[in-house]
């Protein structure tokens, strides 16, 4: 269900689950790709910068949300881009503090979340328009459909380039990995196949919808 411009949104449960689904960052949308492609190359990977966007999504839409008649017209974008810079800082030295070598596995892309269109999105799209009830629970469903996405790309891209999840072998000793799936061509290719999974069962429902009205007329 699309919101109108300045239009409040009624809190229902399609305000979190759209972000899922409907207008998932990734798989519908084609948002914040970089990320999506660098991290994921271990599951671990894809889980921490799945929390920490989904993190920095949810406070900067509260304030955004907060803030929004405070907010000069004329400087929104920058106001944003500081309110997003604080809380990303915030979970670079969270990240750094709690495990060393994740945040050398994440690299600069714990930085770049400040670019990351799928937030800064949000809050012109969404946070600046509405209260701060639905602008979180949005914001919340935007994140989850984020980190799911990373999930299905590093699960998948960890599974055949090491043979294991979470650093748990799951292949026996005889496997030999797909060393690509860790490289970046690996990640293209990933996206390309769930892309093209999603695609072919959302035009396989769409076949079956005139069938079934047919059959019950």
């Amino acid at each position: 269900m699309s919101v109108l411009p300045n239009q409040q949104e009624q809190i229902t449960a399609d305000t979190f689950l759209r972000g899922l689904w409907q207008e998932n960052p990734v798989f519908v949308m084609l948002l914040g790709l970089c990320p999506v492609l660098a991290v994921t190359n271990s599951t671990m990977n894809a889980i921490a910068m799945g929390l920490a966007t989904t993190f920095v999504l949810v406070a900067s839409s509260t304030l955004v949300s907060l803030l929004r008649k405070a907010i000069p017209k004329q400087v929104r974008i920058a106001t944003y881009i500081i309110i997003i810079a604080t809380f990303v800082t915030m979970v670079d030295y969270l990240i750094q503090a709690i495990s060393l070598d994740l945040y050398n596995a994440l690299g600069a892309f714990i930085q770049l979340i400040v670019a990351n269109c799928v937030i800064l999105g949000r809050a012109e799209a969404y946070a600046s328009k509405q209260k701060v009830g639905a602008a979180v629970v949005n914001a919340f469903g935007m994140g989850a459909g984020f980190t799911i996405a990373l999930l299905c790309l590093g699960t998948v891209r960890e599974l055949l380039g090491a043979g294991t999840i979470l650093g748990f072998q799951i292949f026996s000793a005889n496997f030999e990995p797909w060393v690509v799936m860790i490289l970046p061509p690996g990640g293209f290719f990933v996206l390309g196949a769930w892309l093209l999974l999603f695609e072919y069962l959302k035009q396989r429902k769409e076949r079956k919808l005139p069938n079934a009205e047919g059959a019950t007329s």
